[in-house]
């Protein structure tokens, strides 16, 4: 099954008028028969938004799921439902999976990637954004989905929890050390 795209070029156009244009990020990548599973479990969805929430001093929300490797953390987000409101969703999505009431801020990067597997191609679209919170206490609601959240600093994202990533040998998550690493450069343009 093919998925439907409604996050589409004219979902997004007030979004980049609103929180500037984001950086561009193509990548491809070999995908195992597991991270394919993974990425099509919901055949419909073909989309993620991830979110750089920042509280007042500067700590960066970062969650882990059941399913990660020990030691493997990254910037909460998820999906818009089909019909939603791309910023309502965004925000659904932080309070889901943090407990964080947020405001977006900046569009730090817009991704397409191409993850291939045997003869399958599935592509797939990250948006990145900047939010900002003044709550400091991190409370995910939905903890079938989250097993913890903690703070953690953009430093650690951009080195030790970058290394963990690679150390997993995983294409998915070399793709998000590409996010994180668009991202992360963004912010400080």
């Amino acid at each position: 099954m093919i998925g439907i795209v409604h996050v589409t070029d004219e979902v997004l156009a007030p979004l980049v008028l609103r929180y500037g244009e984001p950086a561009e990020l193509e990548w491809t990548g070999e995908i195992s028969e597991r991270e394919h599973a993974l990425a099509t479990y919901n055949p419909r969805r073909l989309h993620d938004v991830t979110l750089f929430i920042l509280d007042p001093q500067e700590r960066l929300a970062l969650i882990r799921k059941p399913r990660f490797a020990e030691g493997v953390w990254r910037p909460p987000g998820g999906g818009i439902k089909p019909g939603e409101d791309f910023v309502a969703g965004a925000e659904r999505e932080a309070l889901e999976e943090t407990g964080l009431r947020v405001r977006l801020e900046r569009y730090l990067v817009a991704s397409r990637a191409h993850f291939v597997y045997g003869p399958h191609e599935l592509s797939w679209r990250t948006h990145v954004f900047l939010a900002r919170t003044e709550d400091t206490e991190l409370a995910p609601a939905d903890a079938d989905e989250i097993a913890a959240a903690r703070w953690g600093t953009p430093a650690e994202l951009a080195g030790p929890l970058r290394e963990r990533l690679l150390a997993t040998g995983h294409a998915l998550w070399r793709y998000r050390v590409a996010l994180h690493d668009a991202a992360l450069h963004a912010m400080r343009r």
